[in-house]
């Protein structure tokens, strides 16, 4: 008997309880993605690390834990979501205390990477709890506090960090964690019930090393594209043998009896429609929002910190129409695939605003975050919930790490070329004097008097707009997109699994014949 069957009666009485304690954990683990960006110039100094070093600081994280994702995935659907989210707490606040105490630029990097480990599991498992805990009727709700709360952790680092920075030493970013893994941990062992899928079999030890050296291959040459050239051997060698590993993943896991992902899955349309949304929604947010972040600080002159307050109307948007219910109701009275192509068509309307509001005041640009940040509101919870439902109830975990993978590939391609357009847009206007600079800095650096400059700044500018422009129509194209192969596979005779699928009950641990 299911959630959905036993009705309002059996629901778990602290289940809005476990979702503030799942929604702490990936706070934690969000926050941790932004923070270091304010401590770049800090780090150079106190650490002497060089600007390699402080790229594989912030990188390292990022790295491991998208090329984990899916293996987390699958583990905390064989092992008990429980225990994942435990374990990720646990190797979470042991990387931070080392990350808090490194004594150099190496020892940084290595525990940004153990952070990455703890970071896959809890952003898995956090979702595939939400998942178990919560009947169909209340999942679309608490899958929108979920994602709001992913939204907050995003903006709310760079402000953050700046106010630890300016009143403790470099290591309180990482400290800070501790007591929120402490209280994640005593709060999750209390409250969470275990919950597994039925795993039967042997683990899928080939699929995972697969998928995990594939993925990391992978995002090693998006992240490495914007320094070292997109036809570099830097980058074009990862991301051939990323492409070889991931095929060789997909050849394994239709000829493995236990497969760690079932393929199956891709032939689902409303499921590429959703991970479609998934991919496009994160190229364009990510990468629009890494170039609004250079137009506040280069245009305007804003430190990282004062930048990411005049952001923060994004993340409040979401957070607040999540919280009250606003989201939840327009999904339910939309259906989802027009919520979802409602939601990014407004995500793609307010990056118009913004790349035509750059020398404006502020006004314009808080016009454009509040759209944007309504988009996000209704087409992110629908998303989720459109690839959630697509996947069997007792692989929620796997689903979880399909949803984190896509929007780690997608967010990592959204700035490499997003900030690729803006490069060769900025490029290609600079004045004569400029000519090869390869920054905005050098290119101010190159001219002389007011005239030069401004022809700098306009060319610097019109090639944000021209960046953001090109991912306001990724999300557009996204939108139409997931919206029509989603519209599709609801349709009378097409079969689709219910959106809206029900879950085994949260308290049911489903254990492997011995």
């Amino acid at each position: 008997m299911t959630v959905l069957e036993t009705g309002v009666a059996n629901r778990l009485p602290t289940r809005w309880l476990i979702l503030a304690v799942v929604c702490l954990a990936q706070l934690a683990v969000l926050l941790d993605s932004t923070v270091l960006n304010v401590a770049i110039p800090v780090l150079g100094t106190e650490l002497g690390a060089s600007t390699a070093e402080i790229q594989w600081t912030i990188n390292s994280y990022a790295l491991v834990q998208a090329g984990l994702l899916l293996t987390a995935g699958g583990l905390a659907d064989r092992y008990g979501r429980k225990r994942a989210l435990l374990a990720g707490l646990a190797l979470f606040g042991v990387g931070s205390l080392a990350a808090g105490l490194a004594p150099s630029a190496g020892a940084l990097v290595a525990a940004r990477a153990g952070m990455g480990v703890g970071g896959a599991l809890l952003t898995t498992s956090t979702l595939a709890v939400v998942m178990q805990v919560f009947d169909a009727d209340e999942r679309p709700r608490a899958i929108g506090v979920w994602a709001a709360v992913n939204a907050l952790g995003f903006a709310a680092g760079p402000p953050i960090g700046g106010l630890l920075l300016a009143h403790f030493w470099w290591g309180a970013i990482f400290l800070v964690n501790l007591p929120v893994v402490a209280l994640g941990l005593v709060a999750a062992w209390a409250l969470l019930p275990e919950s597994r899928g039925p795993a039967a079999g042997r683990p899928d030890l080939g699929g995972a090393a697969l998928s995990t050296a594939g993925m990391s291959a992978l995002v090693y040459a998006i992240i490495s594209g914007p320094g070292h050239g997109w036809l570099s051997a830097h980058v074009l060698l990862p991301a051939g043998a990323g492409a070889l590993l991931l095929a060789a993943f997909a050849g394994w896991e239709r000829r493995v009896r236990h497969p760690m992902l079932d393929l199956d899955f891709f032939r689902n349309r409303g499921f590429v429609g959703a991970i479609s949304g998934v991919v496009l929604v994160t190229f364009g947010s990510a990468g629009a929002l890494f170039l609004l972040t250079q137009q506040l600080q280069f245009v305007r002159g804003y430190e990282p910190w004062e930048a990411g307050l005049r952001t923060a109307p994004f993340a409040l948007s979401v957070v607040l129409l999540n919280f009250a219910g606003v989201s939840t109701r327009a999904i339910r009275a939309l259906g989802v695939p027009l919520a979802i192509a409602a939601g990014m068509s407004l995500f793609a309307a307010g990056l118009v605003v913004v790349a035509r509001s750059a020398l404006d005041g502020y006004g314009g640009l808080l016009a454009g975050l509040i759209l944007m940040g309504a988009g996000c509101a209704l087409a992110n919870p629908a998303i989720v919930a459109a690839v959630m439902g697509a996947i069997p109830a007792d692989r929620a975990g796997t689903g979880a790490g399909i949803d984190g993978t896509l929007s780690e590939v997608g967010s990592g391609l959204g700035v490499a070329v997003l900030g690729a357009v803006m490069n060769a847009r900025f490029v290609a206007l600079l004045p004569g004097t400029a000519a090869g600079a390869a920054s905005f800095p050098d290119a101010l650096a190159a001219v002389h008097g007011g005239t030069g400059r401004a022809e700098v700044t306009e060319a610097f500018v019109a090639g944000l707009a021209a960046g953001q422009l090109v991912g306001a129509a990724a999300v557009l194209a996204g939108a139409c997109l997931a919206a029509l192969l989603l519209h599709r596979a609801r349709r009378p005779g097409a079969a689709p699994r219910e959106l809206a699928a029900p879950v085994p009950p949260a308290d049911a641990t489903h254990r492997r014949p011995d």
